[in-house]
């Protein structure tokens, strides 16, 4: 089933909900910083296996403590999705579990 693109108020809607997330060249993104390389990376592969579950990638930037995400679907010429706002929710979800601000 096609995904279809989401409104501009109804991106903004999801992003009131969102906090530390943005409309940024068409994508939603965010970063996060952590305590160290580490806790950075072990988030990282968390992000990618709820990536996995959902069937949906984001941009995935790994740095010495910071870990950003770019995301936005493919099938939907690049728009932003009710996908990349679940793919948001959960990221935002784990965040807090890894120590990440």
């Amino acid at each position: 089933m096609p995904v279809e693109p989401l409104s501009s108020q109804e991106i903004e809607e999801h992003l009131a909900a969102l906090p530390g997330w943005s409309l940024d060249a068409g994508r939603l993104t965010r970063s996060y910083r952590l305590g160290s390389h580490f806790a950075a990376t072990a988030m990282v592969v968390h992000i990618a296996q709820v990536q996995e579950e959902l069937d949906h990638h984001s941009d995935l930037t790994l740095g010495y403590d910071t870990v950003a995400l770019a995301v936005h679907t493919h099938s939907a010429g690049g728009a932003v999705t009710a996908k990349d706002v679940e793919l948001a929710r959960r990221v935002e979800d784990l965040a807090a579990g890894h120590g990440a601000h």
